[in-house]
Protein backbone atom coordinates (compact mmCIF):
# COMPACT_ATOMS: atom_id res chain seq x y z
CA UNK A 1 0.00 0.00 0.00
CA UNK A 2 1.41 3.25 -1.19
CA UNK A 3 2.02 5.95 1.85
CA UNK A 4 -0.17 8.41 0.77
CA UNK A 5 -3.15 5.84 1.08
CA UNK A 6 -1.86 4.78 4.50
CA UNK A 7 -1.50 8.06 6.04
CA UNK A 8 -5.18 9.00 4.40
CA UNK A 9 -6.53 5.73 5.75
CA UNK A 10 -5.10 7.16 9.21
CA UNK A 11 -6.24 10.61 9.11
CA UNK A 12 -10.25 8.69 8.11
CA UNK A 13 -10.03 6.23 11.03
CA UNK A 14 -8.75 8.98 13.68
CA UNK A 15 -11.37 10.83 12.11
CA UNK A 16 -14.14 8.22 12.99
CA UNK A 17 -12.94 7.62 16.15
CA UNK A 18 -13.19 11.48 17.27
CA UNK A 19 -16.99 11.21 15.75
CA UNK A 20 -17.47 7.86 17.71
CA UNK A 21 -16.50 10.32 20.85
CA UNK A 22 -17.88 13.27 20.42
CA UNK A 23 -19.47 15.01 23.24
CA UNK A 24 -22.24 17.85 23.53
CA UNK A 25 -21.00 19.23 26.22
CA UNK A 26 -17.20 19.31 28.06
CA UNK A 27 -15.73 20.85 31.20
CA UNK A 28 -13.46 24.12 30.78
CA UNK A 29 -11.29 25.56 33.49
CA UNK A 30 -8.47 28.68 33.16
CA UNK A 31 -6.71 29.92 36.11
CA UNK A 32 -6.24 33.66 36.55
CA UNK A 33 -2.36 33.02 38.14
CA UNK A 34 -0.61 35.32 40.01
CA UNK A 35 2.01 35.33 38.18
CA UNK A 36 5.85 35.61 40.63
CA UNK A 37 8.05 38.03 38.60
CA UNK A 38 11.89 37.99 38.26
CA UNK A 39 13.53 39.64 41.35
CA UNK A 40 16.32 41.23 38.52
CA UNK A 41 16.33 43.18 35.56
CA UNK A 42 19.56 41.76 34.99
CA UNK A 43 20.43 38.55 32.88
CA UNK A 44 20.36 35.18 34.57
CA UNK A 45 22.09 32.06 34.24
CA UNK A 46 19.14 29.07 32.91
CA UNK A 47 19.18 27.67 36.46
CA UNK A 48 18.15 30.70 37.95
CA UNK A 49 15.67 31.00 35.38
CA UNK A 50 14.38 27.45 35.57
CA UNK A 51 13.82 27.51 39.26
CA UNK A 52 11.83 30.91 39.07
CA UNK A 53 9.44 28.80 36.17
CA UNK A 54 9.35 25.99 38.46
CA UNK A 55 7.82 28.36 41.47
CA UNK A 56 5.18 29.61 38.93
CA UNK A 57 4.52 25.80 37.80
CA UNK A 58 4.26 24.67 41.29
CA UNK A 59 1.19 27.05 41.52
CA UNK A 60 -0.10 26.16 37.57
CA UNK A 61 0.25 22.34 38.39
CA UNK A 62 -2.03 22.95 41.72
CA UNK A 63 -4.58 24.61 39.75
CA UNK A 64 -4.27 21.78 37.01
CA UNK A 65 -4.95 18.90 39.39
CA UNK A 66 -7.69 20.79 41.05
CA UNK A 67 -9.57 21.47 37.44
CA UNK A 68 -9.05 17.79 36.96
CA UNK A 69 -10.43 16.79 40.39
CA UNK A 70 -13.71 18.62 39.27
CA UNK A 71 -13.66 16.83 35.74
CA UNK A 72 -12.26 19.73 33.46
CA UNK A 73 -10.91 18.24 30.24
CA UNK A 74 -8.97 21.14 29.24
CA UNK A 75 -7.17 24.06 30.97
CA UNK A 76 -5.71 27.72 29.80
CA UNK A 77 -3.53 29.17 31.90
CA UNK A 78 -2.51 33.05 31.15
CA UNK A 79 -0.09 34.51 29.39
CA UNK A 80 3.32 35.31 30.72
CA UNK A 81 2.09 33.14 33.29
CA UNK A 82 5.48 31.03 33.65
CA UNK A 83 8.58 33.70 33.83
CA UNK A 84 6.73 37.09 33.99
CA UNK A 85 6.79 40.14 31.70
CA UNK A 86 9.68 42.20 32.64
CA UNK A 87 12.55 41.87 30.59
CA UNK A 88 14.62 42.75 27.38
CA UNK A 89 15.95 40.62 24.38
CA UNK A 90 18.72 39.78 25.57
CA UNK A 91 17.22 38.99 29.49
CA UNK A 92 14.50 36.98 28.45
CA UNK A 93 16.73 34.54 26.40
CA UNK A 94 17.58 31.82 29.87
CA UNK A 95 14.06 31.20 29.51
CA UNK A 96 13.48 30.34 26.31
CA UNK A 97 12.95 26.34 24.78
CA UNK A 98 13.19 25.58 21.12
CA UNK A 99 9.08 24.40 21.00
CA UNK A 100 9.14 21.80 17.42
CA UNK A 101 6.47 21.90 15.38
CA UNK A 102 3.39 19.23 17.01
CA UNK A 103 3.79 17.39 13.75
CA UNK A 104 6.75 15.65 15.05
CA UNK A 105 4.76 13.83 17.43
CA UNK A 106 6.36 14.12 20.69
CA UNK A 107 5.18 13.54 24.13
CA UNK A 108 7.59 15.73 26.24
CA UNK A 109 7.01 13.42 29.44
CA UNK A 110 8.39 10.39 28.25
CA UNK A 111 11.16 11.75 25.99
CA UNK A 112 12.25 15.07 26.98
CA UNK A 113 15.49 15.90 25.22
CA UNK A 114 14.67 14.93 22.23
CA UNK A 115 14.69 17.96 20.54
CA UNK A 116 17.50 19.35 23.86
CA UNK A 117 16.91 21.03 27.02
CA UNK A 118 13.02 21.35 27.41
CA UNK A 119 12.30 21.38 30.77
CA UNK A 120 9.28 23.38 30.72
CA UNK A 121 7.88 21.38 27.60
CA UNK A 122 8.31 18.32 30.30
CA UNK A 123 6.63 19.63 32.86
CA UNK A 124 4.05 21.05 31.39
CA UNK A 125 3.35 17.84 29.19
CA UNK A 126 3.55 15.39 32.33
CA UNK A 127 0.77 17.35 33.84
CA UNK A 128 -1.62 17.18 31.09
CA UNK A 129 -0.48 13.49 30.85
CA UNK A 130 -0.75 12.77 34.69
CA UNK A 131 -3.71 14.52 34.95
CA UNK A 132 -5.66 13.36 32.16
CA UNK A 133 -6.52 16.82 30.88
CA UNK A 134 -5.13 19.16 28.01
CA UNK A 135 -3.33 22.02 29.67
CA UNK A 136 -2.54 25.08 27.64
CA UNK A 137 0.20 27.47 28.13
CA UNK A 138 2.71 30.34 26.82
CA UNK A 139 5.97 30.07 26.84
CA UNK A 140 8.91 31.33 24.82
CA UNK A 141 10.06 29.95 21.69
CA UNK A 142 13.71 30.28 19.94
CA UNK A 143 14.78 29.51 16.85
CA UNK A 144 18.29 29.99 15.26
CA UNK A 145 19.08 31.58 12.17
CA UNK A 146 21.76 33.02 10.01
CA UNK A 147 23.37 35.36 7.21
CA UNK A 148 20.99 33.10 4.71
CA UNK A 149 17.96 34.75 5.79
CA UNK A 150 18.14 38.23 5.19
CA UNK A 151 15.77 39.12 8.17
CA UNK A 152 17.93 37.48 11.40
CA UNK A 153 18.08 39.34 14.28
CA UNK A 154 21.84 40.57 14.38
CA UNK A 155 21.88 38.10 17.56
CA UNK A 156 20.82 35.00 15.28
CA UNK A 157 17.55 33.87 16.94
CA UNK A 158 14.25 34.56 16.28
CA UNK A 159 12.22 34.72 20.22
CA UNK A 160 8.31 34.21 19.60
CA UNK A 161 5.64 34.76 22.08
CA UNK A 162 4.27 31.43 21.94
CA UNK A 163 1.07 29.27 23.32
CA UNK A 164 1.67 25.00 23.88
CA UNK A 165 -1.09 22.68 24.17
CA UNK A 166 -0.46 19.09 25.59
CA UNK A 167 -3.10 16.66 25.46
CA UNK A 168 -4.25 13.82 27.81
CA UNK A 169 -1.49 11.69 26.75
CA UNK A 170 1.11 14.75 27.22
CA UNK A 171 1.65 14.85 23.45
CA UNK A 172 2.27 18.33 22.14
CA UNK A 173 -0.75 19.21 19.57
CA UNK A 174 -0.62 22.94 19.10
CA UNK A 175 2.01 25.76 19.08
CA UNK A 176 1.22 29.13 18.17
CA UNK A 177 3.33 32.37 17.46
CA UNK A 178 1.60 35.37 18.64
CA UNK A 179 1.21 37.56 15.84
CA UNK A 180 -0.07 40.90 16.85
CA UNK A 181 2.39 41.80 19.97
CA UNK A 182 2.20 44.47 22.23
CA UNK A 183 4.08 47.52 21.44
CA UNK A 184 6.28 46.45 24.67
CA UNK A 185 6.81 43.54 23.53
CA UNK A 186 10.13 43.99 22.30
CA UNK A 187 11.92 41.10 23.46
CA UNK A 188 9.87 39.10 20.61
CA UNK A 189 10.17 38.85 17.01
CA UNK A 190 6.79 39.69 14.85
CA UNK A 191 6.31 35.50 12.93
CA UNK A 192 6.62 37.14 9.45
CA UNK A 193 2.94 35.58 8.11
CA UNK A 194 -0.10 34.74 10.59
CA UNK A 195 -0.86 31.52 11.89
CA UNK A 196 -4.12 29.93 12.29
CA UNK A 197 -3.73 27.34 14.21
CA UNK A 198 -6.50 24.64 15.32
CA UNK A 199 -6.94 21.03 16.58
CA UNK A 200 -9.87 18.46 17.37
CA UNK A 201 -11.11 17.05 20.05
CA UNK A 202 -13.76 14.95 21.40
CA UNK A 203 -15.00 17.67 22.58
CA UNK A 204 -14.95 20.21 19.41
CA UNK A 205 -12.72 22.15 17.00
CA UNK A 206 -10.53 24.41 19.02
CA UNK A 207 -8.32 27.71 17.82
CA UNK A 208 -5.80 29.44 19.69
CA UNK A 209 -4.35 33.05 20.15
CA UNK A 210 -3.06 35.33 22.16
CA UNK A 211 -3.86 38.65 23.87
CA UNK A 212 -3.59 41.31 21.69
CA UNK A 213 -4.11 39.52 18.37
CA UNK A 214 -8.01 39.48 19.82
CA UNK A 215 -8.27 42.92 18.49
CA UNK A 216 -7.23 42.24 15.08
CA UNK A 217 -8.32 40.21 12.05
CA UNK A 218 -6.11 37.83 11.52
CA UNK A 219 -5.80 35.36 13.57
CA UNK A 220 -9.14 36.21 15.54
CA UNK A 221 -11.63 36.29 12.66
CA UNK A 222 -9.87 34.23 10.55
CA UNK A 223 -10.08 31.45 13.33
CA UNK A 224 -13.61 31.64 13.56
CA UNK A 225 -15.36 32.99 10.57
CA UNK A 226 -13.44 30.93 8.09
CA UNK A 227 -11.86 27.81 9.90
CA UNK A 228 -14.88 27.52 12.42
CA UNK A 229 -13.37 27.00 15.15
CA UNK A 230 -15.88 25.91 17.93
CA UNK A 231 -13.76 27.21 20.67
CA UNK A 232 -10.99 29.96 21.54
CA UNK A 233 -8.09 29.11 24.06
CA UNK A 234 -6.86 32.59 25.13
CA UNK A 235 -3.85 33.22 27.44
CA UNK A 236 -3.52 36.82 28.23
CA UNK A 237 -2.02 39.34 30.21
CA UNK A 238 -4.33 41.97 29.93
CA UNK A 239 -4.20 45.31 31.39
CA UNK A 240 -7.97 46.67 31.99
CA UNK A 241 -9.32 49.97 30.39
CA UNK A 242 -12.58 51.82 31.30
CA UNK A 243 -14.44 52.12 29.78
CA UNK A 244 -14.63 49.49 27.19
CA UNK A 245 -11.91 47.53 26.97
CA UNK A 246 -11.68 45.78 30.74
CA UNK A 247 -10.89 42.41 30.18
CA UNK A 248 -14.03 40.36 31.19
CA UNK A 249 -16.29 43.31 29.72
CA UNK A 250 -14.64 42.89 26.06
CA UNK A 251 -13.90 39.31 26.30
CA UNK A 252 -17.78 38.37 26.99
CA UNK A 253 -18.70 40.74 24.28
CA UNK A 254 -15.96 39.82 21.75
CA UNK A 255 -17.49 35.51 22.14
CA UNK A 256 -21.26 37.13 21.85
CA UNK A 257 -20.46 38.88 18.64
CA UNK A 258 -18.08 36.03 17.13
CA UNK A 259 -20.76 32.88 18.51
CA UNK A 260 -17.89 31.19 19.87
CA UNK A 261 -16.80 29.86 23.18
CA UNK A 262 -13.72 31.96 24.39
CA UNK A 263 -11.60 30.65 27.77
CA UNK A 264 -9.86 33.28 28.51
CA UNK A 265 -7.16 33.19 31.30
CA UNK A 266 -5.60 36.47 32.72
CA UNK A 267 -2.59 37.09 34.68
CA UNK A 268 -3.47 38.43 38.15
CA UNK A 269 -1.24 41.52 39.02
CA UNK A 270 -3.20 44.99 40.48
CA UNK A 271 -0.19 47.32 40.23
CA UNK A 272 -0.52 46.86 36.22
CA UNK A 273 -4.50 46.31 36.83
CA UNK A 274 -4.43 43.23 35.06
CA UNK A 275 -7.29 40.90 36.27
CA UNK A 276 -10.52 39.75 34.56
CA UNK A 277 -10.94 36.08 32.91
CA UNK A 278 -13.54 33.84 32.00
CA UNK A 279 -15.36 30.98 30.56
CA UNK A 280 -17.45 32.96 28.15
CA UNK A 281 -20.06 31.93 25.60
CA UNK A 282 -22.25 32.78 22.43
CA UNK A 283 -25.28 33.81 25.06
CA UNK A 284 -22.70 35.24 27.71
CA UNK A 285 -20.45 34.56 30.68
CA UNK A 286 -20.85 30.94 31.70
CA UNK A 287 -18.24 31.91 34.66
CA UNK A 288 -16.13 35.47 35.14
CA UNK A 289 -14.19 36.80 38.10
CA UNK A 290 -12.90 40.46 38.11
CA UNK A 291 -11.10 41.30 41.90
CA UNK A 292 -8.82 44.34 41.78
CA UNK A 293 -7.74 44.41 45.14
CA UNK A 294 -6.82 40.65 45.91
CA UNK A 295 -3.70 39.31 45.11
CA UNK A 296 -4.66 35.91 44.91
CA UNK A 297 -5.11 33.87 41.70
CA UNK A 298 -8.36 32.13 40.98
CA UNK A 299 -9.48 28.53 39.18
CA UNK A 300 -13.05 28.79 37.24
CA UNK A 301 -14.37 25.63 35.61
CA UNK A 302 -17.92 25.24 34.24
CA UNK A 303 -19.59 23.13 31.32
CA UNK A 304 -20.05 24.56 28.17
CA UNK A 305 -21.53 23.42 25.04
CA UNK A 306 -18.73 21.92 22.84
CA UNK A 307 -20.00 22.78 19.46
CA UNK A 308 -22.61 25.96 19.87
CA UNK A 309 -23.35 26.56 16.34
CA UNK A 310 -25.37 23.04 16.15
CA UNK A 311 -27.16 24.28 19.74
CA UNK A 312 -30.95 24.99 19.21
CA UNK A 313 -30.83 28.06 20.97
CA UNK A 314 -27.62 29.24 19.26
CA UNK A 315 -28.11 33.29 18.33
CA UNK A 316 -29.30 34.37 15.09
CA UNK A 317 -27.32 36.06 12.75
CA UNK A 318 -27.94 39.78 13.45
CA UNK A 319 -27.60 42.94 10.61
CA UNK A 320 -26.30 45.27 12.81
CA UNK A 321 -27.29 48.20 10.97
CA UNK A 322 -30.90 47.05 10.03
CA UNK A 323 -32.93 49.37 12.82
CA UNK A 324 -30.54 52.02 12.92
CA UNK A 325 -31.04 52.46 9.08
CA UNK A 326 -34.50 52.64 9.00
CA UNK A 327 -35.59 54.60 11.65
CA UNK A 328 -35.46 58.68 11.63
CA UNK A 329 -33.05 60.83 13.87
CA UNK A 330 -34.15 61.61 17.65
CA UNK A 331 -33.79 64.73 18.80
CA UNK A 332 -30.96 66.19 16.46
CA UNK A 333 -31.59 69.79 18.24
CA UNK A 334 -30.24 68.05 21.32
CA UNK A 335 -26.47 69.92 21.65
CA UNK A 336 -23.76 67.84 21.35
CA UNK A 337 -19.60 68.59 22.51
CA UNK A 338 -16.31 66.38 21.78
CA UNK A 339 -15.09 64.52 24.97
CA UNK A 340 -11.84 61.99 24.44
CA UNK A 341 -11.41 58.18 25.69
CA UNK A 342 -7.78 58.48 26.21
CA UNK A 343 -7.34 60.01 23.25
CA UNK A 344 -9.96 58.89 21.05
CA UNK A 345 -12.45 62.26 20.36
CA UNK A 346 -16.11 60.81 20.65
CA UNK A 347 -18.87 62.70 19.84
CA UNK A 348 -21.11 63.11 23.16
CA UNK A 349 -24.52 64.49 24.03
CA UNK A 350 -26.26 64.81 27.81
CA UNK A 351 -29.04 62.50 28.69
CA UNK A 352 -30.40 65.97 30.36
CA UNK A 353 -33.86 63.72 31.17
CA UNK A 354 -34.63 60.51 32.92
CA UNK A 355 -36.19 58.91 29.40
CA UNK A 356 -36.30 59.95 25.96
CA UNK A 357 -34.66 59.06 22.78
CA UNK A 358 -31.76 60.49 21.65
CA UNK A 359 -29.05 60.62 18.61
CA UNK A 360 -25.62 61.25 17.96
CA UNK A 361 -23.42 61.14 14.84
CA UNK A 362 -19.90 61.22 13.73
CA UNK A 363 -18.91 60.59 10.49
CA UNK A 364 -20.96 57.85 8.61
CA UNK A 365 -22.01 56.32 12.51
CA UNK A 366 -25.29 57.49 14.00
CA UNK A 367 -26.00 55.81 17.22
CA UNK A 368 -29.59 55.72 18.32
CA UNK A 369 -30.88 54.99 22.27
CA UNK A 370 -34.21 54.84 23.91
CA UNK A 371 -34.17 54.90 27.31
CA UNK A 372 -35.84 55.21 30.98
CA UNK A 373 -34.07 55.26 33.96
CA UNK A 374 -35.55 54.07 37.18
CA UNK A 375 -33.45 56.21 39.72
CA UNK A 376 -31.55 58.94 38.10
CA UNK A 377 -28.96 60.09 40.77
CA UNK A 378 -28.75 63.65 41.00
CA UNK A 379 -24.71 63.26 41.33
CA UNK A 380 -24.62 61.79 38.04
CA UNK A 381 -24.34 62.20 34.71
CA UNK A 382 -25.22 60.40 31.52
CA UNK A 383 -24.55 60.92 27.77
CA UNK A 384 -24.89 58.89 24.14
CA UNK A 385 -21.65 59.13 22.64
CA UNK A 386 -20.16 57.86 18.75
CA UNK A 387 -16.31 57.45 17.65
CA UNK A 388 -16.15 56.63 13.88
CA UNK A 389 -12.34 56.58 13.41
CA UNK A 390 -8.86 55.06 14.04
CA UNK A 391 -7.58 54.28 17.73
CA UNK A 392 -4.31 53.61 18.57
CA UNK A 393 -1.04 55.84 18.87
CA UNK A 394 1.62 53.64 17.22
CA UNK A 395 -0.52 50.89 15.83
CA UNK A 396 -3.75 52.15 13.72
CA UNK A 397 -6.94 50.53 13.93
CA UNK A 398 -10.46 51.68 13.15
CA UNK A 399 -13.19 51.66 15.61
CA UNK A 400 -17.18 52.24 15.58
CA UNK A 401 -18.64 52.85 18.89
CA UNK A 402 -21.97 53.56 19.96
CA UNK A 403 -22.16 54.17 23.55
CA UNK A 404 -24.37 55.02 26.48
CA UNK A 405 -21.72 56.42 29.16
CA UNK A 406 -21.65 57.25 32.97
CA UNK A 407 -19.40 59.81 32.91
CA UNK A 408 -16.80 60.23 36.19
CA UNK A 409 -18.43 63.34 37.44
CA UNK A 410 -21.12 65.97 36.85
CA UNK A 411 -18.21 67.50 35.09
CA UNK A 412 -19.16 67.29 31.18
CA UNK A 413 -15.21 67.29 30.32
CA UNK A 414 -15.06 64.23 32.36
CA UNK A 415 -16.97 62.26 29.95
CA UNK A 416 -14.78 59.12 29.05
CA UNK A 417 -12.63 59.19 32.07
CA UNK A 418 -12.62 55.91 33.71
CA UNK A 419 -15.71 55.58 36.07
CA UNK A 420 -15.94 52.18 38.42
CA UNK A 421 -19.16 52.57 40.47
CA UNK A 422 -22.68 54.09 39.78
CA UNK A 423 -25.80 54.88 41.23
CA UNK A 424 -28.47 55.31 38.53
CA UNK A 425 -30.02 52.27 37.22
CA UNK A 426 -32.16 51.81 34.31
CA UNK A 427 -35.74 50.32 33.69
CA UNK A 428 -35.01 49.92 30.08
CA UNK A 429 -32.99 50.69 27.03
CA UNK A 430 -32.29 49.67 23.10
CA UNK A 431 -28.70 51.42 21.49
CA UNK A 432 -28.58 50.83 17.70
CA UNK A 433 -26.29 52.38 14.96
CA UNK A 434 -25.35 52.43 11.66
CA UNK A 435 -22.70 50.17 11.51
CA UNK A 436 -20.51 49.46 8.32
CA UNK A 437 -19.16 46.44 9.47
CA UNK A 438 -20.67 42.57 10.71
CA UNK A 439 -18.15 42.60 13.21
CA UNK A 440 -19.96 44.38 16.76
CA UNK A 441 -19.44 43.30 20.00
CA UNK A 442 -22.51 44.54 22.46
CA UNK A 443 -20.98 45.42 26.19
CA UNK A 444 -23.14 46.05 29.16
CA UNK A 445 -21.27 46.84 32.37
CA UNK A 446 -22.33 47.63 35.56
CA UNK A 447 -20.94 49.10 38.58
CA UNK A 448 -18.14 47.77 40.46
CA UNK A 449 -17.07 46.11 36.72
CA UNK A 450 -19.57 43.33 36.55
CA UNK A 451 -21.39 42.07 33.74
CA UNK A 452 -25.10 41.20 33.26
CA UNK A 453 -25.21 37.99 31.75
CA UNK A 454 -28.74 37.22 31.09
CA UNK A 455 -29.80 40.98 31.18
CA UNK A 456 -30.15 41.80 27.92
CA UNK A 457 -29.97 40.53 24.45
CA UNK A 458 -29.38 41.32 20.93
CA UNK A 459 -31.77 41.46 18.56
CA UNK A 460 -31.21 40.51 14.53
CA UNK A 461 -32.60 43.91 13.42
CA UNK A 462 -29.04 44.96 15.58
CA UNK A 463 -30.25 46.81 18.42
CA UNK A 464 -28.72 46.07 21.94
CA UNK A 465 -31.76 46.35 24.75
CA UNK A 466 -32.32 45.40 28.21
CA UNK A 467 -34.67 42.48 29.56
CA UNK A 468 -36.21 43.64 32.44
CA UNK A 469 -34.04 46.58 33.57
CA UNK A 470 -30.87 46.29 34.70
CA UNK A 471 -30.53 44.98 38.22
CA UNK A 472 -27.17 47.03 38.82
CA UNK A 473 -25.96 50.44 38.43
CA UNK A 474 -25.28 51.39 34.63
CA UNK A 475 -21.49 52.09 34.14
CA UNK A 476 -21.82 52.10 29.78
CA UNK A 477 -23.98 50.10 27.11
CA UNK A 478 -22.13 49.58 24.06
CA UNK A 479 -21.57 48.70 20.77
CA UNK A 480 -17.68 48.17 20.28
CA UNK A 481 -17.45 47.94 16.69
CA UNK A 482 -14.01 46.89 14.15
CA UNK A 483 -13.96 47.79 10.90
CA UNK A 484 -10.82 45.61 9.94
CA UNK A 485 -10.70 46.95 5.99
CA UNK A 486 -9.95 50.28 7.32
CA UNK A 487 -7.28 49.58 9.69
CA UNK A 488 -3.74 51.29 8.25
CA UNK A 489 -0.39 49.05 7.40
CA UNK A 490 1.43 47.66 10.52
CA UNK A 491 4.37 50.32 11.01
CA UNK A 492 6.49 47.94 12.78
CA UNK A 493 5.62 44.37 10.55
CA UNK A 494 6.13 46.78 7.63
CA UNK A 495 9.95 45.41 7.49
CA UNK A 496 9.44 41.65 7.80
Amino acid sequence: MAPSQTLVRAAVLALAVLQALALDTFIAAVYEHAVILPRTVHKVSPDDALALMNRNMDVLEGAVKEAAKQGAHIIVTPEDGIYGWVFTRETIYPYLEDIPDPEVNWIPCTDPTRFGRAPVQERLSCMAKNNSIYVVANIGDKKPCNSSDPKCPSDGRYQYNTDVVFDTEGKLVARYHKYNLFRQETQFNYPKEPEFITFETPFGKFGIFTCFDILFREPAVVLVSELQVDTVLFPTAWMNVLPFLTAVEFHSAWAMGMGVNLLSANTHNTIMSMTGSGLFTPHGPAMYYYNSKTKEGRLLVAELSARPRLSPNYPAAVNWSSYATSVKNYSRENKTFPGAVRRDIFTFSELKHKAGNHTVCQKDLCCHLTYQMSNKSKDEVYVLGAFDGLHGSVIKYHWQICTLLKCKSTDLSTCGQPAETAQTKFAKFSLSGTFDTNYVFPEVLYSGVQLAPGEFEVLSDGRLQSKNGTSKPVLTVTLFGRHYEKDLPHPLRSFL
